[in-house]
């Protein structure tokens, strides 16, 4: 049965999402709750509109301080619906519960090959060291709108490094486990961007025996998103951005280029859960734990 789809938020990845479902042939029609002017969809101007539509499956993509609100007004009038609420779940923890509905979080990160390469071989391998990194510039991030008037720039909607690039928080935690120990902390708005958040993050801590070491930062003028990894006889370097996997044995003396084919992973989010493949999905209890963490880092002292 093909499936009606609801978008609440139309900026830059409410757009890209729309882009996206307009591929596949399992849905009927895609409704916008916008402001904004969307050609090519059926817009909803009110929120009390959604119920005349009732839609099998919404993609929450409002700015991040809204989400709550969102998800409190769809479990209170629906249930038996799926929803995808863009990454992160809140701007800071809530202990929400949902029992109605069927609730993910878009970090689609899982669904890059590299991250699933790895996911696969962890047990394999004795691993004790992770480094990753994820460097960008907020200005370039969304094309014909002043950074400074983005949810990202702004403390009050939910903006900050620390959030907007918690993909690195999520994916090692879903390859290897909860980070059960914090070591070093540190936040700074350090560049010259006009900004009232964070854009610089550096977090040190365990995964039971794994040290990790996470740096991010939204400033940079070098675009890079990666991963090394060193274990009892393998060191690893993953290029999220290449698809790109460099593997050395020491035994061996060997070094292997892995080269993945390049994949839209916000495709296969929903593809995921339109077929009710739920496996590798950011869950609503593992979203709000990764608030309660980032809540946590933000308050190390």
């Amino acid at each position: 049965m093909k499936k009606k789809v609801l978008i609440i938020g139309y900026g830059s990845i409410g757009r890209r999402h729309a882009g996206i479902l307009k591929k596949f042939s399992n849905i009927s029609k895609i409704y916008i709750l916008t402001k904004q002017i969307c050609y090519g969809f059926e817009k909803l101007n009110h929120s009390h509109q959604i119920q005349k539509i009732n839609p099998d499956y919404i993609i929450i993509c409002s700015r991040t301080a809204d989400h709550l609100k969102h998800i409190r007004y769809i479990e209170k009038y629906f249930s038996n619906k799926i929803i995808l609420v863009e990454k992160p779940l809140f701007h800071k923890y809530k202990n929400l519960s949902v029992k109605n509905n069927k609730i993910f979080i878009s970090y689609n990160l899982r669904f890059n090959p590299i991250i699933s390469f790895l996911k696969k071989i962890k047990n394999k391998n004795k691993f004790y060291s992770a480094n990753l990194s994820c460097s960008s510039y907020l200005p370039d991030w969304r094309k014909n709108r002043n950074y400074t008037q983005t949810y990202s720039a702004k403390k009050e909607m939910g903006g900050g490094v620390l959030l907007d690039l918690s993909h690195e928080i999520d994916y090692i935690q879903w390859i290897f486990g909860k980070i059960n120990n914090l070591e070093y902390v540190k936040i700074l708005k350090i560049s010259n961007l006009n900004l009232d958040v964070e854009d610089y993050a550096h977090i040190v801590g365990r995964i039971k025996k794994l040290n990790i070491t996470i740096a991010l930062n939204f400033f940079s003028k070098l675009n890079y998103r990666k991963i090394f990894l060193e274990s009892n006889l393998l060191s690893i370097q993953g290029d999220l951005l290449k698809n790109e996997l460099i593997i050395f044995n020491k035994k061996y003396s060997q070094s292997k280029k892995i080269r993945f084919k390049k994949i839209n992973t916000y495709y296969e989010v929903h593809k995921s859960i339109l077929k009710e493949s739920f496996s590798k999905l950011c869950s609503y209890e593992q979203g709000k734990e990764l608030m309660l963490l980032i809540d946590k880092i933000k308050k190390y002292k």
